[in-house]
């Protein structure tokens, strides 16, 4: 299964030929990894080296290394959590760029959209207004309702990826709206109009769900992730 690997990425190589045997499903949830002798001796490693490359395959999500007699290195599942967890790292760290954030946010939530309009049923409906009344309600509130409104607006976003019925938009969005609050704090201003304008846009992506307007709602969703990178690069700029 294995084969000796090249000393200047030593760790890197073992990590990478045991993640594809993962992938491949040659090692599946529950195989115990050959014992650390046998590994080192497969690639050619030093027993440091060979441990480095573990750990970095536990912080993955990949195995589990558990210690006593009856231990070693165990395959774990493979499930959306691990993908969840490292995406959550890099926006939460501001890791990935204003324009990166909004080409990626533009096609996922313009997709979304248009998803949940050709499946969206009519409990997703009434779910969608009241939403869009408990937004208008947190905003009438003036400052003491922002917080609120940013959490309503957040749980609009979700319900749309769950319309949508794919597992991995709704994977990814979930991640990206418990950490994209970085990003809000660091390039956009805490103003009545934009979140008036937020509202605004909410509405008219609702609209085009409701009246089974793929096509719009994708626009409509596009349209306000575009707008709204524009204000925080603009932010970003001064």
């Amino acid at each position: 299964m294995f084969k000796q690997v090249k000393q200047s990425k030593a760790y890197q190589d073992v990590v990478d030929q045991i993640q594809e045997a993962i992938i491949a499903g040659t090692l599946k949830a529950g195989n115990l990894l050959p014992a650390e002798r046998e590994l080192k001796e497969r690639f050619g490693v030093s027993r440091g080296t060979l441990r480095e490359a573990l750990r970095v395959l536990e912080q993955k999500g990949l195995i589990e290394i558990r210690t006593g007699v009856t231990g070693g290195s165990m395959v774990r599942e493979v499930n959306s959590d691990t993908l969840s967890d490292n995406l959550g790292l890099l926006i939460r760290n501001c890791a990935v760029s204003l324009k990166d954030l909004a080409e990626f946010r533009e096609e996922m939530e313009g997709g979304v959209a248009a998803l949940a309009a050709q499946r969206a049923g009519e409990s997703d409906m009434a779910l969608l207004n009241d939403l869009l009344a408990e937004a208008e309600a947190n905003l009438k509130k003036g400052r003491t309702g922002w917080d609120a409104f940013i959490r309503t607006d957040e749980q609009v976003h979700l319900a749309l990826a769950r319309m949508s019925g794919n597992l991995l938009f709704l994977t990814v969005l979930q991640s990206l709206y418990v950490n994209i609050h970085t990003y809000y704090e660091k390039f956009l201003p805490r103003d009545k109009a934009l979140l008036q304008e937020n509202l605004s846009d909410l509405c008219s992506i609702v609209a085009a769900i409701t009246a089974r307007d793929s096509a719009k709602a994708r626009d409509a969703a596009q349209s306000h992730v575009r707008r709204f990178n524009g204000y925080m690069e603009q932010k970003g700029a001064e």
